[in-house]
């Protein structure tokens, strides 16, 4: 084992007298040493519960065989980040993550590891740190949370508050109505209700096979949760004595069934930065054009928020992950997964009950996947729309430009409605270098929703979005404004062209004028001077890269 480095020889006299002061007795010297990789906080709503379900996955490691060794990551909610300097810190704080689970498996020669997980860069994050240790590993996701309810409708909260916001300001709903939204649109526990990131990377990381069948969409504070969690905990067990590791799991094939199930569903636009992660992590380079090539052959089968109407807890009770993987088992590769079985083995038997929830492949929502790749002069390395959240009406777009140099002089005119239908708003140096971080800007997106203009005003961005986003608005624009991006010099009233089916995102300027602009165009001082971001900043790569660090 890998723990026999700090349990055996005499010159281990010392580790094993630190490790017995933890409680642990003699005989469990001799078992597998388990660390259980919480990121629990108070802060964030899809981690609140997870103290329930250390407890669950300490009891199956036990079980197992093992020795559990719970220990802490560090999380960010998006949601309460969103719209200030914390955003600039979420994207960031998938790399910190990564360390931080790198650290302490390797200072303290963990045999495996249990990656309690739910939000949206914390899952993502554990799973980079799996593929670069490539020890056993298994990762739990707390769940999705149960849908709200006021004046006996669901609500989310997405649509129930950063929506609402708009509607608050329009006087379209009181004062008493936005308070109660607030209160009751996130009930308790759990990654918010819709396809939004958290819920993306959970459904993703059990196509990959990381997950046990069925713990994506299993509920939070639910039973079948805490049993799966206590499975996990006896199942990493059994990886280890198999030699069953990460990398073994997290290869070419289980990525592209991945991306497949993402574009299947619909999902958020972020997973466009955090699977070409994963996969470099695990040695693999996965380019845009690789994700689109996919999302071409792929139906979109789900019609779950922010783009349609259903909740996550439709999906799990219509099967869950399960049954998506069963409707797209013609094309799915086969893998191997943490169950220690084939990906196909796992879905044998499964149930698929409603038709509609999960569509098949011949009557599907859309014939091509969820999020669909463009380039052009404006984003010759690529940019990122969610196109199942775009109505048909505005799939193809032109209009006048509008440039921000910040999320908040977006919103300011945003909010006092001085954005007219036919523009393209263009929010720029928010990029993983000009940002710092890559802001995620559901704010600005949902006003417009709000305020009903989303098939009437599109917004293009180096920065990104939230899952929560629709309507035309393209993200991960690359190069970034910060890099000298042809984004950086587009002025007022250039004419945009969005053309999704196509691929196509154009600035419909000449080529001299271009040229000009971008001679004349300096770099400017970066936005924060001090502290991890300023060395993000310095090592963070493009949006079409995955945003990762350079070494």
């Amino acid at each position: 084992m890998r723990s026999d480095v700090i349990k055996n020889g005499l010159e281990r006299a010392p580790h094993r007298a630190l490790l017995y002061a933890t409680g642990i007795r003699k005989q469990d010297l001799n078992k597998p040493f388990v660390g259980i990789a919480s990121s629990f906080t108070d802060l964030i709503p899809g981690h609140v519960d997870m103290r329930q379900l250390e407890r669950m996955a300490e009891m199956g490691v036990r079980s197992g065989g093992g020795v559990p060794f719970v220990f802490g990551i560090p999380g960010i909610c998006d949601g309460i980040a969103m719209g200030h300097t914390g955003m600039k810190y979420s994207l960031a704080s998938r790399e910190l993550i990564a360390d931080c689970v790198e650290s302490v498996a390797m200072a303290h020669a963990l045999d495996g590891l249990l990656l309690l997980t739910n939000c949206d860069k914390i899952t993502p994050g554990m799973l980079m740190a799996a593929a670069r240790l490539d020890i056993p590993a298994i990762v739990v996701t707390a769940g999705p949370m149960a849908s709200g309810m006021y004046r006996m409708k669901r609500r989310s909260f997405v649509r129930d508050t950063f929506e609402a916001m708009a509607k608050r300001r329009n006087n379209e709903i009181s004062a008493r109505e936005m308070e109660g939204l607030e209160i009751c649109s996130c009930p308790g526990a759990g990654a918010c209700q819709g396809l939004y990131t958290a819920n993306t990377m959970a459904c993703a990381t059990e196509a990959m096979g990381m997950s046990l069948p069925g713990c994506a969409t299993a509920l939070a504070n639910s039973a079948k949760k805490k049993r799966i969690a206590l499975t996990s905990g006896e199942q990493i067990v059994s990886l280890i004595k198999k030699k069953i590791t990460a990398r073994k799991i997290i290869n070419a094939a289980s990525i592209y069934d991945a991306v497949m199930v993402d574009m299947a569903l619909g999902g958020s636009t972020n997973t466009m930065l955090h699977l070409p992660a994963i996969a470099h992590e695990a040695g693999i380079e996965l380019k845009l054009s690789e994700l689109d090539a996919i999302c071409k052959k792929t139906p979109h089968i789900s019609d779950i928020r922010p783009g349609g109407e259903y909740f996550m807890e439709d999906l799990e009770y219509a099967g869950g992950i399960p049954a998506v993987l069963k409707r797209l088992s013609p094309k799915l590769k086969n893998n191997i997964t943490v169950t220690g079985k084939r990906l196909k083995d796992n879905i044998r038997g499964v149930g698929i009950y409603d038709n509609d929830i999960i569509r098949p492949l011949n009557k599907a929502y859309h014939a091509e996947g969820g999020i669909a790749i463009l380039k052009g002069n404006i984003a010759p390395e690529g940019c990122v729309v969610k196109q199942s959240a775009v109505a048909e009406s505005v799939m193809t777009f032109k209009g006048r430009a509008r440039c921000f140099d910040s999320e908040e002089e977006a919103m300011k005119e945003i909010m006092a409605r001085r954005i007219k239908p036919g523009t393209v708003i263009v929010v720029r140096y928010e990029g993983p270098k000009g940002g710092p971080g890559m802001r995620e800007m559901l704010a600005p997106t949902a006003a417009i929703a709000g305020m009903g203009l989303s098939e009437e005003v599109a917004l293009i961005t180096d920065g990104r979005f939230s899952g929560g986003t629709r309507g035309p608005c393209i993200g991960h624009i690359s190069p970034e404004a910060a890099a000298g991006g042809l984004i950086a010099v587009i002025k007022d009233g250039d004419t945009i062209k969005i053309d999704i089916p196509k691929r196509k995102i154009s600035l419909e300027v000449s080529k001299k004028e271009i040229a000009g602009r971008l001679k004349r165009w300096r770099p400017r001082k970066p936005k924060i001077k001090t502290g991890y971001l300023s060395r993000y900043a310095k090592m963070v790569g493009p949006a079409s890269k995955g945003a990762i660090l350079s070494v």
